[in-house]
């Protein structure tokens, strides 16, 4: 079966796609991508998403064309899945990157943009240990927020955790706080309270990141704080848990010595479930 991609509203056969030398996503990683879920005939917090993409190309000084609304956004989106004849579930990753042309100075800050979408096929870890990576920090600041094609780190931490038998690493930055997952966000539960890394760390600003924490902030039982987190927090948490948008919740077993409950974590997930099927 061909396997579609949409480059720039057009229809390619991903096997036929050709890559020029002086692609710039390519060559200096200049891009930014964004990742998306969709499940029960819809495209979950497509609004979030995009308004993201959007803050994303801005801090890139790409130019946004006039007609890339999010109307048209979830059209092409739906059209990718459309010609792919998925209809359950999807995962769908849209990388914007700047036209081809210039060196570390480009030409024109013009975008192209391309559409990839595969069956999304669920699979539940029966057990979560996660280690800490600590061979290269990620660096603090806003910048760090935003999902740009340069993910080196998060490719060398999950080397590092597949060759050492881990299902995920806990990465740092250079004032060795706590940032994030290698492909997700990070919440610590210590009696009622929750505690996830600020912005300011370096974590990416993630959909579902975002979502538990506005949801956090309307149930009196828990008390919810983006705060800076020393990796010894870890060994003092009642609960861990990492989120991102393809499998939202995901409960993390071990880590180091410390096993983890789910109880609360638990709790939470039934509420984020109840908010995805609004």
């Amino acid at each position: 079966m061909i396997n579609w991609v949409n480059v720039n509203t057009e229809l390619v056969a991903s096997d036929s796609l050709s890559l020029s030398s002086g692609n710039r996503a390519f060559k200096y990683g200049d891009g930014v991508f964004d990742t998306i879920k969709f499940k029960n005939n819809t495209l979950l917090f497509l609004e979030d998403h995009y308004f993201r993409l959007m803050s994303s190309m801005r801090m890139m000084r790409m130019r946004i064309p006039m007609n890339f609304t999010l109307e048209f956004y979830e059209s092409q989106i739906l059209k990718t899945l459309e010609a792919n004849h998925l209809s359950a579930e999807a995962r769908i990753r849209v990388t914007v990157y700047r036209k081809n042309g210039g060196l570390y100075t480009p030409e024109t800050n013009e975008i192209d943009f391309l559409i990839e979408v595969k069956e999304l096929i669920s699979h539940v870890l029966d057990f979560v240990e996660v280690e800490l990576f600590k061979d290269y920090p990620v660096t603090s600041g806003l910048f760090s927020t935003i999902k740009t094609n340069n993910r080196m780190l998060n490719v060398l931490a999950s080397i590092f955790s597949k060759e050492n038998g881990y299902q995920n690493c806990f990465l740092i930055n250079e004032k060795k706080e706590l940032v994030e997952g290698v492909n997700s966000n990070v919440f610590l539960i210590k009696g009622q309270e929750v505690l996830t890394p600020s912005l300011e760390s370096g974590c990416i600003n993630g959909i579902v990141r975002k979502k538990i924490i506005s949801l956090l902030e309307t149930h009196e039982e828990f008390q919810i704080r983006q705060t800076s987190i020393s990796p010894f927090e870890l060994l003092k948490a009642d609960e861990v848990f990492l989120t991102n948008s393809i499998q939202d919740i995901i409960s993390v077993d071990k880590y180091r010595k410390k096993s983890f409950k789910k109880q609360k974590t638990l709790e939470i997930q039934e509420l984020f479930l109840k908010l995805n099927t609004k």
